[in-house]
């Protein structure tokens, strides 16, 4: 398993999620582009809330936590797709993005166009918040347009039935259904424990 994971927009728990499925399907991991937090990067993270992950070294290492074009350009940095080769492995691997579909890697590229270029299905984050559904619809069709696969839709915490039903209802059929618990606490505990909850199923 190679998978791709995004999101409907930024905070919405990408990197818990990735360390939750990390832990749960035993995967190692890789964040192509690392814009901010250089001291407690999320492939730290990921070290610290699983266990004995490997973690490739990022593509990029920007210093400024904004769109990663923004903290390229500051640090006169263009971001090349070409630059991105998937880590020499033929063990299952998680890989992060940064943000959601739409952010910029450079002022043509973006984030969906790394997960093309990668050639991997995606996984995508949704959290429940005002506007999680207009968010959620948005990104399905964007990875719809470019046929990636949706490999996953990942459910992460709680959903109101009514918000579930209707982002539900726009994945195909072959899309699987990740749900995973509230994760209270950002700890290693708290994230073995909810890979061991979450759920996965299918629509119908």
């Amino acid at each position: 398993m190679k998978l791709f994971i995004t999101g409907i927009g930024t905070e919405i728990g990408k990197t818990v999620c990735s360390a939750v499925l990390v832990q749960h399907f035993k995967t190692e991991y890789w964040k192509p582009i690392q814009s901010g937090d250089l001291d407690y990067t999320d492939s730290h993270k990921i070290e610290a809330w699983t266990d004995h992950t490997i973690c490739y070294p990022e593509t990029y290492r920007l210093q400024r936590a904004a769109s990663p074009h923004q903290s390229a350009r500051e640090e006169n940095i263009t971001i090349n797709l070409n630059d991105f080769q998937l880590p020499k492995t033929g063990n299952p691997l998680i890989v992060e993005g940064a943000g959601g579909l739409m952010v910029p890697l450079s002022d043509s590229t973006f984030m969906i166009d790394l997960i093309e270029e990668l050639n991997l299905p995606a996984a995508l984050v949704v959290r429940n918040y005002l506007g999680c559904i207009n968010h959620s619809l948005l990104s399905i069709i964007a990875l719809q347009q470019r046929e990636i696969p949706l490999e996953y839709l990942i459910l992460n915490g709680d959903f109101p039935e009514d918000t579930e039903r209707v982002i539900c209802s726009f994945i195909e059929k072959e899309t699987k259904i990740i749900k995973i618990p509230e994760v209270k606490s950002t700890d290693k505990e708290s994230i073995q424990h909810a890979a061991k909850q979450l759920t996965i199923t299918k629509i119908g």
